[in-house]
């Protein structure tokens, strides 16, 4: 279960469950969103047993969308503890997600 797609009924158990998650706010339609995806897979991968990653459709997520105020995509934010604790939009390469998931272990 290396990457998990978070739903509004899965996703406080996914952030309150795991002492990291990393989450990928994201739509099928953005360009930039399916750019990092890789990048966000490999992360996934990398840090299995370490951090948790998610992926959250904000169209058919909407609510968490609106909860989290994603207005800009993609949207990453790191949770720790159940709490964010950093938010970047834009797309980045592997290595940025990668150190801000280090910077927090």
């Amino acid at each position: 279960m290396a990457l998990t797609h978070a739903t509004n009924d899965t996703f406080d158990a996914l952030i309150q469950e795991n002492k990291l998650v990393l989450v990928d706010f994201f739509a099928t339609w953005c360009g930039p969103c399916r750019m990092i995806a890789p990048l966000i897979e490999q992360v996934a991968e990398e840090y299995e047993g370490k951090a948790a990653v998610a992926k959250v459709d904000i169209d058919e997520e909407q609510d968490l969308a609106t909860r989290f105020g994603i207005e800009s995509i993609p949207t990453v934010i790191l949770f720790k503890d159940g709490k964010p604790i950093h938010v970047e939009v834009g797309a980045h390469q592997k290595d940025f997600y990668a150190n801000l998931i280090d910077m927090h272990l």
